[in-house]
C-alpha cells in the first residue's frame, strides 16, 4: 500500500517491575495495528516503560522523542497512532499537546474515537473529556486501593513494604512472598535484622542519650572515634551524598526512628508533586519527598523484627529531646521560637538562654559538632524581651494595643518571622531559608 499514511506507534506502561513489558506492548500495538488496517503501516514505535501517566509527555523519553521528530521535515512518519488513550495521555495533557501536532500537519489516531481525532468536532472533543476523567478516576482508584492495602499490611501483618533500611539493620530473606503472582515470580518476602557493624553503634546511641547527653555531643565523639556515616558505609544508597562525617540531623533522624523498637512503621515520608514553573504548568512537575506528622504513621500492632531498644526507652529518649528542662528542673519557655531568622546568613535562629533570660543566637552554620570555619561571622545573639518590645511597638503603631502573649499569636497565625542583622529588626512572610545539613550514616567499630 504505497499511498497509505506512514505511523509512529505510541504506547506506554507504567512499572516494568510489576507488569509483563512484552505482553503490555503487544496488546497496546496489535490495538494500533487493528484501528489503522486498509489505511497505512506502522513505520516507527515510541514505547515508554516505567513512567507514570501523569509525567508530562516531555519527563517520557520515548514520548520526548516522539515530540522532537515531529520537528524534522525528513521524519519518517505522516501520522501518530495510540495504543490506548488512557494509557498515554492523563489529565488535560491531550489538549494541551495538540496545538503542537496540528503545527506540524500530523494527525491523532485514537482507538477510542475509530480514527483520527478531528479538530472542533464536538463529539470528538465530549469523548477526550470523558477520557481524561476516566484516566484520573483510575489513577485516583489505584492509589486509594494501594495505599489502602499498604496501611492494612504494615499495621496488622508488620510487612517489610520497601525501601532504605535504616541504619543499624540489614535486609534478609523471610520466606516466599505473601502475594502468590509476586512469589510466582520469584521474589522472596523480606526483613529487617540486625547489622553487626552498625546495630551496636544504634544502641550506644540510645544508651548515651538515655544519660542527658546532647545530640551535639554524641554527634561529636562518632566523629571522633571516626565511625563511618550512613552515607559512607552504604556508598552503593547514597551515591548523591558527599559529606563523610556525622551530623547533628543524621543522629537526631536516628534517635526519633521509632523503627528500632522493632515495629515496621509506615507512611513517614509522602511524595508532593510541585510544577516545575509555576508560571508554566505544562512543563511538568517534579517529585518533593517530606516528613509526614507523626499522627499519620502507621505502626505494625506487633514486634515484628529484632528491636536495638526497648521501648519504654525509646520514648524515654523522645521525652529528653522535647522537654529539655534546666539544670534546677524549671521549663525554660521562648515565645519567639522558630520565628527568628538571621538577616545575615538566613538561617533560622536557635532558642538560647544566656544570662537568666531567653534569647535567640545563630552561629551562621556552625555547630559543636564540626570544627569551627574562620571565615563566617561572628556569632549573632538577640534578647527576647528587646525583641517583644519593638514588636509591641509596631503592632502599637497600627492601633493593636496587645500583650506579648497575643502579639506572637498574630505572627504565627500570619505566617510571619523576625529578622534580625544585629542592627535591628524587620518583619517578613514565613520562609524557611534554613540550608539543609546533608543526611549521613554509618560505623565500623565499638566504642
Amino acid at each position: 500500500m504505497s499511498d497509505g499514511l506512514r505511523f509512529a506507534f505510541y504506547g506506554r506502561m507504567s512499572t516494568k517491575d510489576h507488569q509483563d513489558r512484552q505482553t503490555s506492548y503487544l496488546w497496546q500495538h496489535e490495538n494500533a495495528s487493528e484501528l489503522i488496517t486498509g489505511h497505512g503501516l506502522i513505520v516507527a514505535e515510541f514505547f515508554d516503560v516505567g513512567y507514570s501517566r501523569r509525567l508530562p509527555w516531555s519527563q517520557r523519553p520515548k514520548a520526548r522523542d516522539l515530540l522532537a521528530a515531529l520537528a524534522d521535515p525528513n521524519r519518517s512518519f505522516d501520522a501518530i497512532v495510540i495504543g490506548e488513550c488512557e494509557r498515554a495521555f492523563y489529565g488535560n495533557q491531550f489538549s494541551g499537546l495538540m496545538p503542537i501536532f496540528a503545527r506540524y500537519g500530523v494527525q491523532v489516531w485514537l482507538p477510542e474515537l475509530c480514527g483520527p481525532y478531528e479538530p472542533g468536532n464536538p463529539v470528538h472533543d465530549l469523548a477526550i473529556l470523558q477520557l481524561s476523567a476516566q484516566s484520573r478516576r483510575e489513577v485516583l482508584r489505584s492509589r486509594f486501593r494501594t495505599t489502602a492495602a499498604m496501611r492494612a499490611q504494615a499495621r496488622e501483618q508488620g510487612r517489610y513494604l520497601g525501601g532504605r533500611p535504616p541504619y543499624g539493620y540489614r535486609l534478609t530473606e523471610a520466606g516466599p512472598h505473601p502475594n502468590r503472582a509476586d512469589a510466582r515470580r520469584g521474589r522472596r518476602r523480606l526483613r529487617l535484622d540486625p547489622d553487626p557493624a552498625t546495630a551496636p553503634v544504634v544502641t550506644w546511641m540510645f544508651t548515651q542519650r538515655l544519660t542527658g547527653r546532647s545530640i551535639a555531643s554524641i554527634t561529636r565523639e562518632l566523629n571522633e572515634n571516626h565511625v563511618p556515616c550512613p552515607s559512607d558505609e552504604d556508598r552503593e544508597r547514597n551515591s548523591h551524598r558527599t559529606n563523610e562525617t556525622w551530623s547533628l540531623r543524621s543522629v537526631a533522624a536516628i534517635l526519633e526512628n521509632p523503627r528500632y523498637t522493632g515495629h515496621e512503621v509506615w507512611n513517614r515520608q509522602r511524595t508532593d508533586r510541585e510544577p516545575i514553573d509555576p508560571a508554566a504548568p505544562s512543563r511538568g512537575y517534579r517529585e518533593v519527598l517530606r516528613w509526614n506528622p507523626s499522627s499519620d504513621w502507621v505502626i505494625s500492632a506487633r514486634v515484628v523484627h529484632p528491636p536495638l531498644v526497648r521501648e519504654q526507652d525509646f520514648i524515654a529518649v523522645q521525652a529528653v529531646r522535647s522537654t529539655r528542662p534546666a539544670a534546677d528542673g524549671s521549663q525554660r519557655v521562648y515565645l519567639l521560637a522558630g520565628l527568628m531568622q538571621c538577616g545575615l546568613c538566613g538561617r533560622r535562629m536557635d532558642a538560647h538562654w544566656v544570662n537568666h533570660r531567653p534569647g535567640y543566637r545563630c552561629r551562621h552554620g556552625h555547630s559543636s559538632a564540626k570544627p569551627a570555619d574562620t571565615a563566617r561571622p561572628g556569632n549573632l545573639y538577640v534578647r527576647e524581651d528587646e525583641t517583644l518590645v519593638y514588636l509591641s511597638g509596631q503592632f502599637a503603631r497600627l492601633g493593636a494595643d496587645l500583650n506579648q502573649h497575643n502579639v506572637v499569636k498574630q505572627l504565627r497565625d500570619h505566617d510571619m518571622t523576625i529578622i534580625c542583622d544585629g542592627g535591628g529588626w524587620m518583619l517578613g512572610a514565613m520562609a524557611d531559608a534554613t540550608p539543609q545539613i546533608p543526611s549521613q550514616r554509618r560505623p565500623d567499630q565499638l566504642f
